[in-house]
């Protein structure tokens, strides 16, 4: 899930998620995105809706999309693509194979604004540190190369 304040995911609005179980949809299938990129899948990507002509409607959001997408029923030129069978079956990644991976103390919700605060501050600080450790990572890996 984003980790992010600004993230629509953990709010409602209705200019922006009409349909907020969608966003939750949406959020899931990244997950499975995530696990087939983790066994090698070659899958389109969750926001490439519109290569393939799936547009976002009024009444409905992209639930043709996600429902192509999830039965494999996307047409291409190389036939129907979408998630493979199996995925719905596949163990995910660990926690420790996450790029970015951080442990979440607990599913709270900010009770008043001294909390959401604190709780900015901490999603800008792990945010800080899993992008020092990625670029640590990187540098480690460009000089192994050389």
């Amino acid at each position: 899930m984003p980790n992010s304040s600004k993230s629509y995911v953990y709010r409602y609005d209705t200019r922006v998620n009409t349909f907020p179980e969608e966003v939750f949809l949406h959020e899931f299938l990244h997950s499975l995105e995530r696990t087939a990129g983790e066994y090698e899948y070659t899958i389109p990507a969750l926001h490439d809706n519109e290569k393939y002509n799936y547009k976002n409607q009024k009444m409905t959001g992209l639930r043709e999309w996600y429902k192509d997408y999830m039965n494999k029923d996307i047409k291409s030129s190389n036939g129907k693509i979408g998630l493979p069978e199996d995925i719905y079956i596949l163990k995910p990644a660990k926690g420790s194979n996450f790029k970015y991976s951080y442990k979440l103390e607990e599913f709270k919700e900010p009770q008043n604004i001294i909390q959401e605060i604190k709780q900015l501050f901490r999603n800008v600080v792990n945010n800080v540190k899993n992008i020092s450790q990625g670029f640590k990572n990187n540098t480690n890996q460009n000089l192994e190369v050389k």
